[in-house]
């Protein structure tokens, strides 16, 4: 498993973009999805939803279980993934690709955030 080196990751198992005029695009990690199962159903923030760091904005749930989604930025919620909302297996198959969730504005990015590097120490310690 190789995880991007240009994303960011939070604790809670987020990776989130660089923004792009000030909006990144946010998913969970492919350990993640591996660790969750085969995810049947998403739960996402709507467009125009305030999301904060650290608090939970969704939920993802798999054939094992029900999982709680966290934001690791605070911003507005710009776009969310249609394809992922209709197709919940995307998150399994292509975390960082087409299973991205969605993507916010971001008005506030705490400092905690991971490296690729950082992240993968933290999964394996």
């Amino acid at each position: 498993m190789s995880n991007p080196q240009q994303l960011r990751y939070s604790k809670e198992h987020e990776w989130l973009t660089a923004a792009e005029d000030g909006v990144s695009a946010i998913g969970i990690t492919e350990h993640a999805a591996n660790a969750l199962g085969d995810i049947v159903f998403v739960q996402l923030p709507g467009v125009g939803d305030t999301v904060t760091a650290g608090e939970t904005c969704g939920e993802l749930e798999s054939t094992k279980s029900v999982s709680d989604l966290y934001c690791p930025v605070t911003g507005e919620v710009t776009e969310v993934n249609e394809d992922v909302v209709n197709d919940p297996s995307l998150v399994n198959s292509a975390p960082f690709e087409d299973g991205w969730l969605f993507k916010v504005r971001v008005s506030d990015e705490p400092a905690d955030l991971l490296s690729a590097a950082e992240y993968d120490a933290f999964i394996q310690g």
